[in-house]
């Protein structure tokens, strides 16, 4: 069975609580008064908000505040506590004014102090039992606590709202950035309003990443505030500004740790969606396994197979043109003269250079070149045809054909 705790206030008998409530209740606006006065004091840079009426909003929530905390006296200190909501308001104003709580908080605690030196002076006057006075105080920081939260919730609120806004205007500026704009000279000055809404700093170049999420409560990419990232995509977006800059391809690959993913090259900032094409072809290349997932993936230093790989249909005809003469060779030995030739083509060396590349012996390069041309004729020393026979060639080496 538990054991009641006694209550020191509530031992006190209601005629002498009344009397005290009665006179904390009288002293409440000259208290106030004299609250904002040493507040305005101590924080001189404290901005004057007032109402419809010109009173200041900081006096009408102390005053407030007060009334609510004096009316639990004379029905004991356990009641539930009503917070004033306009200390919502303070907790808003804190987040629109770009401030922390830390300066609201510790405004709020020199109130505390200030009441409470005007309520123990009461207390002595109405002969308020010392313990009872200490169950008061504790009381009174327990209040503190509740106007805090009702601050902290007001500035969570805002903070939510004015995030939401954020996101609304950058998917936005996304939506126009990453439109082919086909040179049209007007969208410059549209873009660069978008982005003065957000307070983007408008760029020279930009890359376009398309990230892959591992999985779908994975943390977004840790990437500075002035890296544009749309998470609410089913393949997350960032356009990242000066993607050239000292230090910006590690930041990148440290934030975008665990995310498989592909940025396209370098562009000028009307061209961001010429890069993202390029990103979603690597993205696309990385899902049939012919480029490396696992990590950002950049665009510039695959080149060749964002050339080569994405035309698989022409290049296959192609291919099926100009390899026809190996169709009669057999699988193996087909494989291997087309080997020889892609090694003849890259280098134009001879058959030394060639052996060495293919780790064959020089005579059986010399009999494979002797066959390639049998099988080709002239036509092998054509530099058009030259061209087209190594990027089919390559094309198939890089599938692992």
């Amino acid at each position: 069975m538990t054991a009641t705790v006694r209550s020191a206030w509530g031992d006190v008998p209601a005629t002498q609580l009344r009397q005290f409530a009665e006179r904390a209740r009288n002293e409440i606006p000259v208290l106030a008064q004299d609250i904002l006065r040493e507040i305005r004091r101590e924080y001189p840079g404290l901005p004057v908000i007032l109402d419809e009426s010109g009173e200041p909003m900081s006096l009408i929530g102390i005053r407030r505040a007060l009334e609510h905390f004096v009316e639990h006296l004379a029905t004991g200190l356990g009641s539930p506590h009503v917070h004033p909501r306009v200390f919502q308001e303070f907790g808003r104003g804190e987040l629109l004014q770009g401030r922390s709580l830390d300066s609201l908080q510790a405004i709020y605690r020199l109130g505390v102090r200030l009441a409470w030196r005007r309520l123990a002076e009461i207390g002595q006057q109405a002969e308020i039992p010392a313990p009872a006075m200490y169950e008061l105080a504790e009381s009174g920081f327990q209040y503190l606590d509740g106007l805090v939260a009702e601050s902290v919730r007001g500035y969570a609120e805002a903070a939510a709202r004015q995030a939401g806004e954020r996101l609304r205007l950058q998917r936005r500026l996304l939506d126009l950035l990453l439109t082919d704009h086909g040179g049209d000279v007007s969208m410059d000055e549209l873009l660069a309003e978008r982005a003065a809404r957000i307070g983007w700093p408008v760029p020279q170049a930009v890359a376009v990443a398309v990230l892959v999420r591992p999985a779908r409560e994975a943390v977004p990419p840790a990437v500075g505030p002035d890296v544009l990232l749309d998470m609410e995509r089913e393949q997350p977006l960032m356009v990242v500004p000066d993607p050239d800059a000292a230090g910006r391809a590690e930041l990148l690959r440290r934030a975008t740790a665990g995310w498989t993913g592909a940025i396209g090259p370098p562009v000028p900032l009307a061209d961001a969606a010429k890069s993202l094409r390029w990103a979603q072809s690597a993205i696309t290349l990385m899902q049939r396994g012919l480029l490396p997932s696992g990590e950002l993936l950049h665009c510039q230093e695959h080149t060749e197979a964002l050339v080569l790989l994405p035309p698989e249909e022409l290049i296959d005809d192609l291919g099926r043109r100009l390899l026809a003469p190996l169709d009669d060779c057999g699988a193996s030995h087909g494989r291997r003269l087309a080997e020889t030739l892609l090694a003849w083509l890259e280098t134009r060396g001879g058959a030394p250079e060639i052996a060495a590349r293919l780790s064959v012996h020089p005579q059986t390069v010399r009999y494979r070149l002797r066959q390639i041309r049998e099988l080709w004729g002239d036509g092998i020393d054509d530099p058009d045809r030259r061209f087209e026979l190594e990027l089919v060639l390559r094309a198939k080496r890089l599938r692992g054909q």
